[in-house]
């Protein structure tokens, strides 16, 4: 088990000039170096929740996340950002109720019903006002800005890739660039279970450092590689509460950008001793090799 991490005084005296004394201070962050979250009791009996950045870049989409997009998530689908203060990457959040869906031992119908809340959540977030001029940009030249970045993750992974998986995740980057007009929005940048909160009132997102203006199917792909694989009950029920199909173009930018999320795993896992994201990598890359085979 990690150690604890401590909120600093400077962050829990700025929090309290804004809620009051705290009763309580627990560390909520994620098994990482750079999650720094902790969940607040203040004198009057309320939870809330307040998080560090890991980087002005973090906390700037953050911060405009919670101002200009979540709200479309609707009443208790997402926190709400009560404050911030970008000297110190800091915003003070409301809790909501749940559990994130990755500790849960689900049934199999439960689970399909977790993906169907999950996709028409999605649906909300994705369709979140229209797209400003410099946001469409960013979002149109978002595929080609992931095939621009598999050759760093290459680098990086070196040789826990051999020579052919290094050439299927070039030419899955080539065919990125190739695959034509997608629909864009905004995406929640790290969809996945551990940032889903499951309660009788139902699915909640939280965690949007990594929230963009992107190509819509670019906040698939973990669920592509992990949950989907295995699961396409879940797939099915998803994109029947996303209320579409993936068109043509949308599942074969998937297919590509699962193969440079494997080479991406297989370049941070091993250097962040993260087990489960290096596992995701092998298996992801593993399957692709297997059915590129004649």
């Amino acid at each position: 088990m990690r150690p604890s991490k401590p909120l600093s005084a400077a962050v829990r005296r700025w929090v309290e000039q804004r809620i009051g004394p705290l009763v309580s201070v627990r560390d909520a962050s994620h098994d990482r170096d750079c999650s720094r979250v902790w969940e607040l009791e203040g004198a009057d009996g309320v939870h809330r929740y307040v998080k560090v950045s890991p980087g002005e870049r973090f906390f700037t989409r953050e911060t405009r996340a919670y101002r200009h997009v979540v709200p479309a998530l609707g009443y208790r689908r997402a926190p709400h950002l009560l404050d911030s203060r970008a000297q110190d990457l800091v915003l003070l959040l409301t809790a909501v109720p749940g559990v994130p869906a990755k500790e849960l031992a689900l049934a199999a119908g439960d689970w399909r019903t977790l993906h169907r809340q999950a996709g028409a959540l999605c649906a909300r977030l994705h369709e979140a006002g229209k797209l400003d001029r410099a946001d469409r940009v960013e979002a149109e030249a978002s595929l080609e800005a992931a095939a621009d970045g598999a050759q760093k993750y290459l680098a990086r992974a070196g040789d826990r890739l051999t020579e052919g998986e290094q050439q299927l995740i070039r030419d899955h980057a080539a065919q990125l660039r190739r695959v034509g007009p997608v629909p864009v929005g905004y995406i929640h940048g790290d969809n996945q279970p551990r940032n889903w909160l499951w309660s009788e009132a139902g699915l909640a997102l939280v965690d949007f450092e990594r929230t963009r203006p992107a190509a819509r199917v670019q906040d698939l792909v973990i669920l592509a590689a992990t949950q989907w694989v295995d699961h396409p009950d879940r797939e099915k029920a998803f994109l029947q509460a996303y209320g579409r199909p993936l068109t043509d173009a949308e599942r074969h930018a998937l297919r590509c950008l699962t193969a440079l999320d494997a080479v991406n795993c297989l370049a941070w896992g091993p250097d962040n001793n993260d087990q489960t994201v290096t596992a995701r990598g092998r298996r992801t890359l593993d399957r692709l090799m297997r059915e590129s085979r004649p």
